[in-house]
């Protein structure tokens, strides 16, 4: 036998060995973007094994070390490779820390396709160079190659279950991988030293026994092939329709921040102060049309400012918050592309993005993104929205490159909406509709057939009844849209923000039958910097063919609202009073003058003093009866919101208690605070009301001997213990389930000591008014949250 011959036949195993645990990572790399990761696998395989044969004379426990080295520097190539080409930034050691932290949860939670970036490259680099090593040292150094074939093996099967439904079938590949391990078993690779027979120079009795070894030997590992064949061959078969397992079903994917969940609340902050900066932004559009065609007839285009940047996409309401409910994977620069809808026309646009002072995880984009780069992003289908699970930073810069549908607006007017288990989600309406709400939504419905029309029947409602306002406060439950609807003009009602409009548009399409959902973004020319006045939300409705279309139910800037009552009744009219019937016939004769009685009489006959006296004691009844009915109306208050209602209204009553005695203190708080914020307004009113009363700032006087001081001992408590009241405040709002009737107890206790220690601080007169004084009624029916 020739030495080219021997040493092709010596190379067939450690090519077997690359190959085997080579098409693990081309099953793998079916899943990611590119075919970066597939040589990176290929790499680990040939390097894993070629350091095994180049190591064969080094002692078995020295090629272990010397392997890990190179594959040490294999892997930190391919993280150094895998970060410059999806351009992250950081210093290798930051990249292999992150990596190594988080390398297996991104790498099922990682939107597919999978960008190869060094968290997502690190783990299959790594398992496919510790299985070349292993499959080698025991085919090679021991020759028992079934045993050197079955980490490519295990390899090779984590690699299927990862990709799992997410690709097609890996048959080819798997014909592929039989076919290799069975040319690796075929050809023989250990020969006599001249290249023979290896038994021939042994005595003919010893060289029949081992040719009669070899041969039990062989037909052995025949048989057991044959029957691992024959018993696994069904199972394997019956597996072949079926669906495999998703692995990342079982993994938690980033969640928004509490402060996302529902950006809509933060229009009306943003309202109060709109010359903050939050983004600046250049919009290119590649496919524009030119300047001189004549303008689209679509009734949703903007032609005030041209681009509408998605923050957030609401479609979850519970007659209390619209949430975003979106569930958002680990995705890299090419996002998985979205059906088009069938009658729209997509136009590209790529923006350049910085970030200013705009806080949260939620990143903003224009719908829908197709390609992000310099920042890393997780990504919900669904919506079409991003997030940056780090959070944005001020000074962040990103690249966006996004389809943007535009329907056809010839075919809205006869547009249907779909229906049935699909888009339950976007037609939900939650219990507690206000009656007046449902039978405005009707009447609207009645009206006017169509989906479209529909539609924009809310739409033109809404334009021209009501009016924006800068300062109107946040919320859009079921009793702010009932009093932003119907409320009175003259006390804050139908009026608001973009919160309210496109809230109030969403809750009537879905009671007419419309699938409708809120965005939350901004409203810009495209270019330059964009200010916390650009923020507004607005309504979209889902119709076949089309996708979602936006509209805008805000009035024009120089329109006058018209009163609602010209053309919906909040509430049935009473009957008009029946007028009382004229007097027929003349008195027949005319009173007598009654007889002085030493003082003139008033107009009925009786004397002045009796009128004076009897006007005064009416008058002081009437303000009696009043002051004790607005007492009992107070102590019921109070006593609604601390002993009523589940633990979590408890605890929310009792803050009501403490923000309503800060508003009779003269110190009211901002709708627009945290809870910790208004904890610490708290605790400086009660210490600037007792400096006020006694004269001093709380000092650390022995509280024993002086009653000032334990007074102000207790004030102290009742301050700190506010921040203990704003915890379960805000425990309630993350999650409600989780309050529990000893909490609601503690919070009530507070609250009620808090308002006593503040009360006393007051002066004498300011004591009597406070249990009677009215606002607490007031600001408890405009705003029941």
């Amino acid at each position: 036998m020739t030495a080219a011959v021997r040493v092709l036949r010596a190379a067939v195993l450690p090519l077997a060995l690359i190959g085997l645990t080579a098409l693990a990572g081309v099953v793998l790399g079916r899943v990611y973007a590119g075919g970066l990761l597939t040589w990176l696998v290929v790499g680990a395989a040939a390097g894993s094994v070629l350091v095994s044969v180049a190591a064969r004379r080094l002692p078995s426990w020295l090629v272990a070390p010397v392997s890990v080295a190179a594959m040490v520097g294999w892997t930190l190539w391919s993280l150094r490779l895998a970060a410059t080409r999806a351009q992250l930034p950081g210093g290798l050691l930051e990249i292999t820390t992150d990596a190594a932290r988080n390398g297996i949860p991104r790498l099922l939670t990682a939107m597919i396709p999978v960008e190869p970036t060094p968290d997502t490259v690190l783990v299959p680099v790594v398992a496919a160079w510790l299985a070349g090593l292993t499959g080698a040292e025991v085919a090679l150094r021991t020759g028992r190659v079934l045993l050197g074939y079955l980490p490519a093996a295990g390899l090779y099967a984590a690699a299927l279950y990862v990709v799992g439904p997410n690709a097609e079938p890996a048959l080819g590949s798997t014909v592929v991988f039989v076919a290799v391990a069975a040319l690796g078993l075929a050809i023989p690779t250990r020969t006599a030293p001249g290249g023979g027979d290896p038994s021939a120079e042994l005595a003919p009795r010893v060289r029949a026994a081992v040719r009669l070894r070899l041969a039990t030997s062989a037909a052995l590992g025949v048989a057991v092939v044959v029957g691992l064949v024959a018993l696994l061959g069904p199972v394997v078969a019956g597996q072949v329709d079926g669906r495999p397992v998703d692995p990342r079903r079982y993994v938690e994917p980033p969640q928004v921040q509490t402060l996302d969940e529902n950006p809509l609340i933060r229009i009306s902050g943003w309202a109060l102060h709109p010359e903050q900066k939050l983004l600046d932004v250049s919009t290119e559009r590649p496919d524009a049309p030119p300047a001189d065609a004549p303008p689209g007839a679509d009734p949703t285009a903007d032609t005030a400012r041209s681009v509408r940047i998605r923050l957030a996409v609401l479609s979850d309401y519970d007659g209390v918050t619209w949430r975003v409910g979106a569930t958002y994977r680990n995705a890299g620069r090419i996002l998985p592309a979205a059906t088009v809808a069938r009658d729209s026309t997509v136009q590209t646009v790529r923006q350049e993005i910085s970030v200013a002072e705009l806080s949260g995880r939620l990143l903003p984009a224009v719908a829908t993104p197709r390609e992000v780069s310099g920042a890393r992003v997780a990504y919900d289908p669904a919506s079409g929205t991003l997030i940056r699970p780090e959070g944005l930073t001020p000074g962040l810069r990103y690249s966006v490159t996004s389809a943007e549908e535009r329907p056809d607006a010839n075919l809205l007017a006869s547009a249907n909406v779909p229906a049935g288990d699909e888009v339950a989600r976007v037609l939900r309406v939650a219990d507690g509709v206000p009656d007046p709400m449902r039978r405005l939504a009707t009447q609207l419905a009645e009206e006017n057939g169509a989906p479209f029309a529909r539609a924009s029947a809310i739409e033109q409602f809404l334009a021209e009844h009501y009016r924006v306002v800068a300062d109107a406060p946040s919320g859009h439950a079921y009793p702010n849209l009932g009093f932003f609807l119907f409320g009175p003009r003259n006390g804050g009602g139908q009026e608001g923000t973009s919160e309210q409009f496109a809230a109030s548009f969403a809750v009537l399409g879905r009671l007419s039958g419309l699938p409708t959902r809120v965005v939350v973004g901004f409203r810009t020319s495209g270019q330059g910097p964009v200010l916390a006045g650009d923020a507004y939300a607005w309504p979209e409705v889902l119709f076949d063919g089309l996708g979602w279309v936006a509209f805008d139910p805000l009035p024009r800037p120089d329109d006058e609202p018209r009163p609602v009552e010209e053309d919906f009744r909040p509430t049935p009219e009473d009957p008009p009073p029946s007028e009382a019937p004229a007097p027929t016939a003349e008195p027949s004769a005319s009173p007598q003058p009654a007889d002085a009685a030493g003082a003139p009489p008033g107009p009925d006959g009786v004397s002045t003093p009796v009128l004076v006296a009897g006007g005064s004691g009416g008058l002081l009844l009437v303000v009696g009866a009043l002051l004790l009915a607005l007492l009992a109306m107070r102590r019921s208050l109070t006593r609604g919101r601390l002993v009523r209602g589940d633990p979590g209204q408890r605890i929310a009553g009792a803050w009501r208690e403490v923000t309503d005695a800060l508003r009779l203190a003269g110190r009211p708080v901002g709708d627009d605070l945290a809870a910790t914020e208004i904890a610490g307004h708290a605790r400086r009113t009660l210490a600037d009301a007792r400096a006020g009363t006694t004269g001093h700032e709380p000092t650390g006087r022995d509280t024993t001997a002086d009653p000032d001081a334990v007074g102000s001992a207790g004030a102290d408590a009742s301050g700190l213990a506010v921040d203990e009241l704003a915890a379960l405040l805000n425990q309630v709002g993350f999650a409600p389930a989780a309050a529990t009737p000893d909490q609601a107890a503690r919070a009530a206790e507070v609250a009620t000591a808090y308002v006593a220690t503040l009360r006393s601080a007051r002066p004498w007169w300011r004591r009597l008014l406070w249990s009677v004084h009215p606002t607490p009624l007031r600001r408890a029916r405009r705003s029941p949250r």
